[in-house]
């Protein structure tokens, strides 16, 4: 009985490890969002998926044109396009529109982001009349909390709680007009959770 010779070969195999989904955030602050997942991404050190954050301090609309205009002309494809804003004083429904047509996701918060940095703290139920009766609870819980210098270890240990929150307030992440609601729980659940 012969047995079969094994072929040898000098090449090697092509990896089979499938390719880290990448997912593109484009922040429509200045500064604050930006700061937050970008800690949120390095304490989460989730190397299943490849998070780039950028910021465009514009109105909703423009940070939505942005966003697609950046994974267009980006050197690399982006599985996930999601852009990151506040209701404020805008009005979103373009914004939400271009962004269903474009295929991009939203994490927006009512009345602003520091409603997001609240919940990391405590739950906030009732109508929110603009960031400026969400900045004196968030400074109750971070002294000397400021806009312009977020610091990611201010809300690092509340995540979770957070997103709880944020959930109860929003379970479908999409009730953009609601006031407060914030949909950033289900960002924050695809950086930490993806695989």
């Amino acid at each position: 009985m012969a047995v079969a010779r094994r072929e040898t070969s000098t090449r090697r195999r092509p990896p089979s490890r499938t390719p880290r989904p990448s997912i593109l955030v484009v922040c429509g602050s200045a500064r604050t969002e930006e700061v937050y997942l970008r800690g949120l991404r390095d304490a989460a050190a989730n190397r299943a998926v490849d998070v780039t954050v950028v910021n465009r301090p514009k109105d909703p609309l423009k940070v939505v044109r942005s966003a697609v205009e950046l994974a267009e002309r980006g050197r690399r494809d982006f599985d996930q396009v999601w852009c990151v804003f506040d209701v404020d004083d805008f009005d979103i429904a373009s914004a939400v529109r271009a962004a269903k047509q474009q295929g991009v996701e939203l994490a927006v918060s009512n009345p602003c982001f520091e409603l997001w940095l609240l919940l990391h703290h405590e739950a906030c139920n009732g109508h929110c009349r603009g960031c400026g009766a969400v900045m004196p609870k968030l400074k109750k819980h971070v002294k000397g909390y400021d806009k312009s210098r977020p610091r990611f270890a201010d809300f690092s240990a509340g995540v979770v709680d957070a997103c709880d929150r944020a959930r109860a307030l929003d379970p479908t992440g999409n009730a953009f007009g609601a006031n407060p609601s914030s949909s950033v729980w289900r960002l924050v659940e695809t950086i930490v959770e993806a695989s």
